[in-house]
């Protein structure tokens, strides 16, 4: 059996590990199966909401933890219980809404298991076709209304935007909230905020005392502006070639391959394993 190098990798999983086709390539899954079964831990930690992740995880064929929501939840695919949450309290959660409700964005709201979105347009099916989800229209009421009225745990909160607005939603959702929250981007059409506590570094923090691993001796590989806080945490940070250009200048390693170019496999390969 093939000795470990780094005992743990975290993975994003939109741009990363997910091709252009929605597909995870055959050659990544056996690369990721041979690392686990020579003992080396491997975590997808993701923006996508948790249920998304879960299922995506179960697909692999995955055992272990995950996080979802930038971080801000770890849990465990074949239970599903849920061992770390960060979330942003109802009231808070209503005044970011209020805000975009004013910018007339399109925006849902997530609890640990369900969102909730204000519209239901071409984006909504796009989005819920990405992450096999379906949403909760709430249209007789504003979303910071009816989350107060639930006082609502809101894991995160996401605008849909056209890719030319991406730029100016994030600086004018940043240059309001930023101080208090954790505001990012995880694509060209998603803008999104949390709980500043958490993010994809508290995450590798978590998921390395979970298994018992020195984080210096973590990986974790990205591809968008929200994978800053892991790249720069964990002991190896690695953008992607098809990454963004800032997370790029974050990175220990710009690999030479793209997610389409199985650039996990080969990740796994090259650092997961000793020579």
């Amino acid at each position: 059996m093939r000795k470990i190098n780094y005992p743990l990798i975290v993975s994003d999983y939109d741009g990363t590990l997910l091709r252009s086709d929605d597909r995870v390539s055959e050659e990544t899954k056996e690369k990721i199966h041979e690392y686990i079964a020579a003992g080396g831990k491997f975590a997808i930690c993701s923006g996508r909401l948790l249920e998304s992740v879960l299922k995506k995880a179960k697909e692999l064929e995955l055992k272990g933890l995950v996080g979802a929501y930038q971080g801000a939840v770890i849990a465990d695919i074949e239970s599903g219980k849920v061992l770390s949450e960060g979330y942003i309290p109802a009231e808070r959660a209503a005044s970011i809404c209020r805000k975009c409700e004013d910018l007339g964005l399109h925006t849902h709201i997530y609890e640990i298991e369900n969102f909730y979105t204000n519209k239901s347009d071409d984006k909504l099916k796009r989005y819920e076709k990405l992450c096999g989800v379906k949403g909760i229209l709430v249209d007789r009421q504003p979303l910071s209304e009816f989350l107060l009225k639930k006082n609502m745990r809101v894991q995160k909160i996401l605008v849909l935007v056209d890719e030319n607005e991406k730029e100016s939603t994030y600086q004018a959702l940043n240059e309001a909230f930023g101080q208090e929250f954790y505001v990012t981007y995880s694509a060209a059409f998603l803008v999104e905020i949390t709980n500043k506590s958490y993010s994809k570094a508290t995450a590798v923090e978590f998921l390395a005392n979970y298994y018992g691993v020195p984080v210096e001796r973590t990986v974790a590989v990205g591809d968008n502006f929200n994978d800053t806080p892991m790249i720069a945490r964990a002991g190896l940070g690695i953008a992607v070639a098809n990454a963004d250009e800032r997370l790029k200048e974050k990175a220990d390693v710009v690999f030479e391959a793209s997610n389409d170019e199985n650039a996990i496999g080969k990740i796994i390969e090259r650092y997961g394993f000793t020579e």
